[in-house]
């Protein structure tokens, strides 16, 4: 069993005294759990509230990986799995017993890790990669949290009166295979809810329906007809609706439907097959009470690839009736609306969605998107009418513009005018309007004319995550409207609870909004849930150096660099953290390897605004802001609130620049 305090290293740094305290009485609970399961302390301080770090070493396999302990860090063996777990509860329910009597600043918090395997002690070393593989599992958990491997939940299945929850395999440092990790739900946190209350019935997931045809490749057509499926139940304005990122997760899984409502918080799934054979198509659903695990309607659909939409009308409208929503005749319409009689343009749209949605997944994003143009342009010649056709357009440009892969003029051009074929095709298309909302502030700095295409985009599809999502980023937090952002961003972390981009923003919002520590333990919350989110990493570096926290920054970001080692947006993050821990010269190396890249590819000038601004030539660093104002990048917008530009704040040619793109 390996524990981590958490939190140890920041409150050190705040007060070093209180935090001694804190960890001599974190050692002394779990000493006194200790002896009742038969748990032995292998650098032996637990007892003694010793100021130094244990003595032991963690050594992996072939005595490569060695780790020496934290203070704030404990190795403890047992003679069992059972014994380990039933210590890590009681540690846990000591903790919070203190917890309720503590003041708020001298709360304790733990994350465990148990593995089983073969354990050497030797010369006051501990070795083995059981040991190793417990100190990786532990950071994974949840502050007050248990997390287990595969080998342990094997063992103690159905000894201990807790409940185990898969969380999936994660790759974890110095480890050759993937771990598969479970979550103990404790007494306190238990997933039944209570008596008086229940599961949404109307906060539906629609679940990946299962590709049953001959042909393995169809999967982009049922994949396909999930996201559109999600698309048109969540035009029922009475009916919340899980996005697709989060649903995809359970694609081949076995996980329980009641497990799925509990981790998704939904009290209805939709799920279902699709069987596709030339033009036809075969296609089962059932939507199913997730608490009493009761059919609330079934249906099979044996048809002609033609009937697609007149399929997915029926389901949606079937969901309503099943769940007792009135539809508006409004609503009717738009779900009985027919997008395009062109199957191929159809079939096409589809493949196109497909790339675009498997972009961060593919070794080549950039090709990605231009393969989904290419599928998306041949749709809308087969038929010019095809809304969708032109709002898949308008997503890639904005997309390759945001990711650096063209230049703003060019992404900004096409995507506005995409996005307006879109709507002038099918005005009630809500990703069509969020497309245009984000050119509009992004690049054209029309603030009330994006915020009336967010809206619009709302109150066609309150579901529409992307939309409460970019709303937040793209246009709250900009102008300041911290408030509303978060409550945005809140709204798109419930629709996408898996998504770790939206976790990861709800976390820079709340930092930005001034909550510091609180957009930092989002942070750590997404990598808890993410290990490689890169994205995540970076950003909690560069906050976290910015709190003076340099070390533990640079670390952060050196390790989103491992994970995408060619991302030039990470480069300003590393030249923040070498002058914070004065390597002045590595950070003026990055602005070497700017240049480098700028030679093959688009770099925006605000990522060399950024570097100048920490290496403090603030000549240089407004000369590339006013670069990038002429350019139109969306970075712009996107890093106008980062900790790299704090010291050009009072600067009046800040606030001129503000002034210029319509945030004073």
């Amino acid at each position: 069993m390996f524990t981590e305090m958490v939190g140890y290293q920041d409150a050190l740094k705040q007060d070093e005294s209180l935090a001694k305290r804190l960890l001599d009485k974190q050692r002394s609970i779990i000493w006194q759990a200790l002896s009742p399961h038969g748990g032995k302390d292998s650098g032996g301080n637990l007892s003694a509230g010793a100021e130094t770090g244990l003595k032991s070493w963690i050594r992996g396999p072939g005595g490569k990986t060695q780790t020496k302990l934290q203070s704030q860090e404990s190795l403890v063996l047992f003679g069992s799995a059972l014994d380990a777990i039933r210590c890590a509860i009681e540690i846990q329910r000591m903790l919070r017993e203190y917890n309720r009597e503590a003041p708020s600043n001298q709360d304790i918090y733990v994350r465990i890790g148990i593995h089983v395997g073969d354990v050497t002690e030797r010369g006051g070393e501990v070795s083995g990669e059981a040991v190793a593989v417990a100190s990786r599992v532990a950071p994974l958990a949840e502050p007050e949290g248990i997390c287990v491997t595969q080998q342990v939940h094997d063992q103690i299945r159905g000894t201990v009166e807790v409940q185990l929850v898969r969380i999936g395999r994660h790759q974890v440092k110095d480890i050759r295979s993937t771990l598969e990790l479970y979550k103990v739900v404790l007494p306190t946190q238990r997933l039944s809810l209570p008596e008086n209350q229940s599961l949404d019935e109307r906060r539906l997931a629609i679940l990946p329906f299962v590709n049953m045809s001959a042909d393995p490749d169809d999967k982009y057509f049922t994949d396909g007809m999930t996201e559109e499926l999600i698309s048109t139940v969540s035009k029922i304005r009475e009916l919340s609706v899980i996005s697709r990122t989060s649903v995809m997760r359970y694609r081949e899984s076995s996980t329980p439907l009641g497990q799925i409502g509990q981790e998704l918080n939904v009290g209805t799934v939709l799920e279902g097959s699709i069987r596709k054979s030339g033009n036809r198509v075969r296609i089962t659903a059932q939507l199913i009470n997730v608490e009493s695990d009761r059919h609330l309607w079934s249906q099979n659909y044996d048809r002609n690839l033609d009937d697609i939409f007149a399929i997915q009308s029926e389901i949606a409208q079937q969901v309503a009736e099943a769940l007792k929503v009135e539809l508006l005749s409004s609503e009717k319409q738009r779900l009985q609306s027919v997008p395009t009689t062109n199957t191929e343009a159809y079939t096409l749209c589809l493949k196109g969605r497909h790339f675009v949605n498997e972009r961060a997944t593919l070794q080549s994003p950039k090709e990605a998107f231009y393969k989904a143009i290419g599928y998306f342009e041949e749709a809308a010649k087969r038929d010019p009418s095809y809304a969708a056709a032109y709002a898949g357009l308008a997503d890639c440009y904005q997309l390759l513009g945001n990711w650096g892969f063209l230049q703003p003029q060019v992404a900004v051009q096409k995507g506005i005018e995409y996005a307006m074929k879109a709507l002038e095709l099918d005005e009630t298309l809500a990703e069509a309007h969020t497309s245009m909302a984000v050119a509009l502030s992004n690049q054209k700095w029309d603030w009330k004319g994006a915020e009336r295409e967010y809206r619009r985009s709302l109150a066609l599809n309150p579901s529409y995550s992307t939309a409460h999502h970019w709303y937040a980023i793209h246009l709250l937090v900009p102008l300041r409207r911290w408030n509303e952002a978060i409550k945005e961003m809140r709204e798109a972390e419930k629709l996408d609870p898996f998504s770790s981009i939206i976790a990861a923003n709800v976390g820079n919002t709340l930092f930005y909004a001034g909550q510091h520590q609180e957009g930092i333990n989002q942070l750590r919350h997404v990598l808890e849930m993410d290990p490689n989110s890169a994205y995540a990493h970076v950003n909690l570096g560069t906050f976290l150096v910015s709190l003076s926290s340099i070390e533990e920054g640079t670390a952060e970001i050196q390790r989103a660099l491992q994970i995408r080692p060619e991302e030039i947006f990470f480069k300003p993050p590393i030249a923040y953290a070498y002058v914070a821990a004065g390597r002045k010269s590595e950070a003026e190396g990055v602005l070497k390897e700017l240049r480098e890249a700028s030679n093959g590819q688009y770099v925006p000038a605000t990522l060399f605004a950024e570097v100048y601004a920490v290496l403090g030539l603030e000549n240089l660093a407004f000369e590339w802001l006013d670069k990038a104002a002429d350019e139109r990048t969306s970075t712009l917008i996107s890093s106008i609130s980062d900790p790299m530009f704090d010291r050009l704040r009072a600067d009046p040619r800040f606030h001129s620049l503000l002034q210029k793109i319509g945030l004073e």
